[in-house]
This record gives C-alpha cells, sequence and structure tokens, in this order.
C-alpha cells in the first residue's frame, strides 16, 4: 500500500518510496502548478497512465546528466556541424509535448503523457517554468524534448525525432544551453540505454537530493527562453 494524498496535504518521505516497483511515493493529490513545483523540488515526479490516478514517484538510483559531461559521438558532431537542422527554443512548446505524446515508442503501448499532463505542463510553460528545445527541417517539427528549470536544475520529461538524430540534436543544444546557463545538472528520472549513451548516469537518490536541494535555491527568474539562444554554430 502508498500513501493517498489530498488537497494540500505534504508528499510523503522519500524514505518511504516503494522498491518495487522502483520509486512510487504515493498516489492522489493534483496537477497544479503550485504542487508540481513543490514535488519536483523535493525530487518528486508525476507518472501515470490513463484510468489510474495520479501516481508519484522518485526512484533510487536516479538518472541525471551533468550538462559538460554530455557526449558527443563522431556522428552526431558532423550532424551538428553540418548545420541541417534548425535549432529553437520554446518556439512552439505545445507541439513538442504533444509529439512526445503521440510518437509511437517501441515496447511501449500508449503515453504517460496523457491530455491532463499536457494541460499541466503547458500551464508551467505559460509561467516560464516549463521549456522546449526543437529541431526544424525545412520548416517542420521532427524532433525535440520538454522540461523544467527550476534554479540551476533541469528536469528532462520526455523527447521525440520523427527523423534520425533529431532528438540527439536537440538533447545537445539544451546541454549546451544549461552549460552556458549555469545549470548543474539535468534530471533524466529513470535509466535507459539512450540516455546512457550521451553520458547520463545513475546516483543514488540521496546523493541527487543533496544536489538538487543546493541547485533549486539558485536565484532564477521564471520566462520564456530566446529562440534563437541556443542555435550557435558547431566547432
Amino acid at each position: 500500500m502508498i500513501p493517498w494524498i489530498e488537497g494540500s496535504e505534504p508528499f510523503p518521505s522519500l524514505e518511504l518510496a516503494l522498491t518495487e516497483p522502483n520509486g512510487l511515493l504515493c498516489a492522489g493529490a493534483d496537477l497544479s502548478a503550485s504542487r508540481l513545483l513543490d514535488a519536483y523540488q523535493r525530487g518528486i515526479f508525476p507518472w501515470y497512465s490513463t484510468g489510474e490516478p495520479i501516481l508519484w514517484w522518485s526512484p533510487d538510483p536516479r538518472m541525471v546528466l551533468v550538462p559538460r559531461e554530455f557526449r558527443i559521438s563522431r556522428s552526431l558532431r558532423r550532424c551538428l556541424r553540418s548545420g541541417r537542422f534548425e535549432v529553437k527554443l520554446d518556439s512552439d512548446f505545445a507541439a513538442v509535448i504533444r509529439a512526445c505524446a503521440e510518437t509511437p515508442r517501441a515496447g511501449q503501448d500508449g503515453t504517460w503523457i496523457t491530455r491532463e499532463m499536457q494541460r499541466a505542463y503547458c500551464r508551467l510553460f505559460d509561467l516560464g517554468i516549463a521549456h522546449s528545445v526543437e529541431t526544424w527541417l525545412a520548416g517542420e517539427l521532427v524532433g525535440g524534448l520538454y522540461g523544467l528549470a527550476i534554479g540551476g536544475m533541469f528536469y528532462g520529461e520526455s523527447m521525440f525525432a520523427r527523423v534520425p538524430d533529431a532528438s540527439k540534436v536537440a538533447a545537445a543544444h539544451l546541454a549546451r544551453f544549461l552549460e552556458e546557463e549555469g545549470f548543474g545538472m539535468i534530471d533524466c528520472q529513470m535509466s535507459t540505454p539512450h540516455l546512457a549513451s550521451l553520458g547520463a548516469r545513475e546516483i543514488p537518490r540521496a546523493d541527487f537530493i543533496a544536489r538538487l536541494r543546493a541547485l533549486v535555491v539558485r536565484a532564477w527568474q521564471p520566462g520564456r527562453w530566446p529562440a534563437n539562444a541556443a542555435d550557435q554554430p558547431w566547432t
């Protein structure tokens, strides 16, 4: 059994999270901006499917990526240098989160990015907290990712690609932008081979929370990121 929370009830201690399934902490509450902000600053995120209550998670270990440690393969570097894709920030957040929800994924039936989730994160975008990185090809959105920026933390949520390398290009531009802006860590939530290939690694939850607490208190100003801030030439 996991706790059920309602209204403004606080989240349970992370030590109460289950080990199987890894990190399941509690259920209930809502996806209001205030609840989501509180959750992310505590190292908690929502993840559930249509027909389920809102489920809140904090896995141990935690997959993270330090922006300066982003791994660029030779083939990706060639792609970046070619300038094949145009990269924009916060240009069409709604289209990115919708594409992340609709793009089929191997081994997955349906999506956890429900319509309720899409509305909640679009509200965070309107508040200048959620952001998107987009790759465009011949004027068409072909890849991208979205997440939240709080203090010196970026919380990656999902990415998609309609053509090869489109999401990797978005991730590379994000990592470079975040490093330039002084962000200390990207939360990748769960471990996947794809994230590991980009330089992400697992750390104990206790270490993640300690780093997170130091980063989220950094002075920050919510707001939309300049569309062309990440689209710089690669050497």
